[in-house]
């Protein structure tokens, strides 16, 4: 993790100074001027602070942090300045987000317990985004295992719906967000809560009871309620609440958000979900299309004529030819299925499509020992 200070002064004198006084306990790199400091913190990056004067001609120390700010926001900025104006410390730290503001002369030993303050606020930002990102990558994961364990179909469509994401958001000439394919991913992570007899009901399109209706409206939500608890997924769990919603303000959840007002990710969501269910049903990707263009304000009519283009009139690739035959104990952690993995009693262990994890491979051999699975498993070709 880096300690490096960068120190930025139009004056060599005042950088050489700085130098000489803290190279014994800090590893200090200088730089005459703002544009001169970008281009360090570009090829010898990443800075745990930076240092500023700020009065610099050509790019003040103002404008050089706000621009460190946008540039590499874990670097711990700080203003140094001879100037008594008090709008510049207000400035200073409204635009660029300053640690700390010092004033010339400053005492060496206040710049040295400035910098150690620093660096240590560095190290402490560094590491809770490495444990924020570290817990939700391993949120995430353990969500998708659970899935997949109770219920391959769903967990095969979530990956399907990602890619698909990907590629719809591009037609939509859309920033694709990490927001809109995490969204996608566990847009079906609700399931886990519904019966599978309920599950396989409706995806076969049998007439629901009023119970069962009403368990599987609450998947959103019981999605959106298991997101909301792992940290940074609050803004993909709100979009998997309104992954049901319709564009005309119907469907769940019954508030007053309609239109443009339901997130961009939730619309695109529910176009490829429903997609995915009417293909499900034994219809040709030309018959959903044409289903779902019937159903007046369910959906945003952008992004249906956009799923139209993407999808519907791009012709269907072939079963791809580089399959490879193999037997349980050839399958690999990451093999990519190309058939539906079954029991010998039909039932249905993993869909094609997934990428294998070791939890997944383990749930395949297990099924194997106890009951035994169709064989041979064609995974693509490596």
């Amino acid at each position: 993790m880096s300690s490096k200070v960068l120190c930025v002064d139009d004056n060599p004198n005042v950088l050489a100074a700085l130098k000489r006084n803290l190279r014994k306990r800090f590893d200090i790199v200088t730089a005459e001027g703002g544009e001169l400091a970008l281009e360090i913190m570009d090829h010898n990056g990443p800075y745990a602070v930076i240092v500023a004067d700020m009065q610099m001609p050509g790019m003040n120390g103002i404008e050089l942090l706000t621009r460190v700010q946008r540039k590499a926001p874990d670097t711990v900025r700080i203003m140094l300045t001879g100037n008594a104006d008090q709008r510049t410390p207000v400035d200073a730290v409204n635009l660029g987000q300053i640690f700390r503001f010092l004033n010339k002369p400053c005492p060496i030993e206040t710049m040295i317990q400035t910098l150690e303050d620093g660096i240590k606020r560095y190290h402490l930002i560094v590491a809770e985004r490495e444990l924020l990102t570290n817990t939700l990558n391993g949120s995430v994961k353990v969500l998708m295992d659970v899935l997949a364990l109770v219920d391959p179909v769903s967990f095969g469509r979530s990956q399907t719906m990602r890619h698909n994401a990907r590629q719809l958001a591009a037609a939509l000439s859309a920033q694709f967000t990490w927001e809109l394919e995490l969204s996608a991913l566990l847009s079906q992570v609700g399931v886990v809560s519904l019966p599978p007899k309920l599950v396989e009901k409706a995806r076969r399109g049998l007439q629901l009871e009023a119970a069962e209706e009403a368990m599987l409206h609450r998947v959103p939500q019981v999605g959106a309620d298991l997101l909301a608890n792992v940290p940074r997924l609050e803004p993909v769990a709100r979009i998997v609440r309104y992954q049901d919603k319709r564009f005309d303000g119907s469907g769940i959840p019954a508030d007053s958000l309609k239109g443009d007002q339901i997130p961009l990710e939730a619309r695109i969501i529910k176009v490829l979900a429903d997609l995915a269910q009417l293909e499900s049903r034994a219809n040709s990707k030309v018959q959903a299309m044409a289903e779902m263009r019937s159903r007046t304000g369910w959906y945003d009519p952008t992004i249906l004529e956009a799923a139209a283009r993407c999808f519907q009139l791009s012709p269907v690739s072939p079963p791809s030819t580089c399959a490879r035959a193999r037997v349980i104990s050839e399958l690999r952690p990451g093999d990519v299925l190309r058939s539906d993995v079954r029991t010998r009693d039909g039932i249905l262990v993993a869909a094609a499509g997934i990428r294998l994890s070791a939890l997944q491979l383990e749930r395949l051999r297990n099924f194997a020992s106890v009951m035994g699975l169709k064989e041979p498993i064609y995974v693509d070709e490596a």
